[in-house]
């Protein structure tokens, strides 16, 4: 073979090559894009994504839409490089979404744990806003501390050494003042069996002086009646915004929207309050896609939100609950809400 030749199979031989690499190397990257939207007044298939059992609900109409962002894992570099082209997509380094040091089973269950917790605190911060009394419960127990095999995650908290418990507060002012070795009397009530008295022997704290008692108290809504939310294949704390603002509609007479489409983001706290999270573009992105006309925006998110929102999507600034409610108000009675 002359030179000429070898030339050209040694191309062939290096674009086969290159084009192998392409299509079976795996990059350390995922892509970030627009994930599906779910209306939380709507179904999930055949099942509510929020059904109330055991209290009066209202007809509700119009969309309050969670948004997720999609997280494509395993790219090859073609793969990688074509998602990130398209202008749709953004990459992100593979370790901050699946940390090497965790299976791919611990950061589903943690994902899952994430999303559990947003529903209990979209249901207490709904229901507090609608004035429903609250209880004390134990949230946590600590392994192995003095309440670990005394209390049960849920358990309501009634009183500590003779002192009413009416906030979480109150129970660390009962144990203020104690130190190791002293006993701690703890009234509580385990599901809907009559309340009792356990006395269990503090320990040392493991972050300062005092006695240890290993509850993590929290306060969760006495009501007597069942909220279920059910949302398959999604994970995180971000929809917390959404559950809280589609319980109130139900719960209450009217249209909460006013008949819109609204879609939105935030983490939520027990108290109502609305922190940032991750992915807005594309959740603002995919929301204009469906149809939505506002978007509510968490406060901490809204200088990103204002200089990429779709110039459709009307932006609406969030950093409670309360306000969310706001800006639904100003949205039925046709004014603009307060915008990013």
């Amino acid at each position: 073979m002359n030179r000429r030749t070898w030339t050209l199979l040694a191309s062939v031989v290096l674009v086969v090559a290159f084009g192998l690499l392409g299509v079976f190397v795996r990059v350390p990257f995922v892509a970030l894009g627009p994930g599906p939207t779910y209306n939380t007044l709507g179904t999930d298939g055949d099942a509510p994504v929020i059904d109330i059992e055991g209290q009066q609900t209202f007809p509700t109409n119009g969309h309050l839409n969670m948004t997720t962002v999609s997280v494509t894992d395993q790219l090859s570099v073609f793969g990688a490089l074509g998602l990130w082209s398209s202008g749709n997509y953004a990459l992100a380094p593979r370790e901050v979404y699946f940390p090497p040091d965790k299976s791919e089973q611990e950061i589903e269950a943690e994902n899952t744990a994430a999303f559990t917790d947003s529903q209990t605190s979209a249901e207490t911060a709904a229901l507090g806003h609608l004035g429903y009394p609250m209880k004390v419960v134990a949230a946590q127990i600590v392994q192995d501390s003095p309440a670990d095999g005394v209390l049960a995650p849920g358990d309501r908290l009634i009183s500590a050494n003779g002192r009413p418990v009416g906030d979480p507060e109150s129970l660390r002012a009962a144990l203020r003042g104690s130190a190791p070795g002293d006993e701690a009397r703890i009234e509580f009530q385990h599901e809907d069996q009559p309340p009792r008295t356990a006395t269990v022997r503090l320990t040392e704290r493991p972050d300062g002086p005092g006695g240890y008692l290993g509850v993590g108290a929290a306060e969760r809504p006495d009501a007597n009646f069942d909220i279920e939310i059910s949302l398959a294949d999604v994970g995180g704390p971000s929809a917390g915004l959404m559950f809280s603002l589609a319980i109130i509609d139900k719960l209450t007479p009217g249209e909460l929207n006013g008949g819109e489409f609204i879609a939105g983001t935030g983490e939520i706290d027990e108290l109502g309050r609305v922190g940032p999270i991750g992915g807005i573009p594309f959740k603002m992105a995919k929301a204009s896609e469906e149809g939505a006309t506002t978007f509510l925006v968490p406060a901490g998110n809204c200088a990103e939100a204002a200089s990429q929102a779709p110039d459709d999507l009307q932006l609406a600034k969030v950093g409670t609950l309360d306000d969310a409610m706001r800006a639904l108000s100003a949205i039925r009675e046709g004014k603009p809400p307060e915008p990013c």
